[in-house]
C-alpha cells in the first residue's frame, strides 16, 4: 500500500517476521528473517529505481509461513517475484483517452 514516510531518501521501508510457532528457537527465526533480508538487499534496487522514478514510498512486512527453512535460492527468487508483483502494482494507471472516456462499460 503506498504511504508516505518520513525518510524521502528511503522509498522503502520493510519488515520481517517468522512464527516462534514454527520455529521455536530463536535461532531458527533469525536465521530465516536473516536469509530474507539479505535476499532483499541484493534485489531491492530495481523497485528503488521504480519508486523514485515514480515518487512513491512503501511500507512492506513479509511474513515467513513455511514451516522449514527454506534455502538460500528458493528465498531469493521467491523475494524477487514479490519485487516484481509491487513493481508491476505500483505501476501508474493510464488515462483513459477520449474515446475510452464516452464509453459505458
Amino acid at each position: 500500500m503506498p504511504v508516505k514516510l518520513p525518510a524521502e531518501e528511503y522509498p522503502v521501508q520493510v519488515g520481517f517476521s517468522a512464527a516462534s510457532r514454527h520455529f521455536p528457537r530463536a535461532v531458527d527465526r533469525n536465521r530465516v528473517k536473516r536469509l530474507g533480508r539479505e535476499a532483499w538487499r541484493l534485489q531491492k534496487q530495481v523497485l528503488y529505481d521504480h519508486l523514485r522514478q515514480h515518487s512513491l514510498q512503501l511500507a512492506i512486512f513479509l511474513i515467513y509461513t513455511d514451516k522449514k527453512i527454506a534455502p538460500f535460492p528458493t528465498l531469493h527468487h521467491k523475494i524477487s517475484v514479490i519485487l516484481e508483483r509491487l513493481k508491476k502494482a505500483t505501476e501508474p494507471k493510464e488515462p483513459l483517452n477520449e474515446a475510452q472516456q464516452g464509453e459505458v462499460p
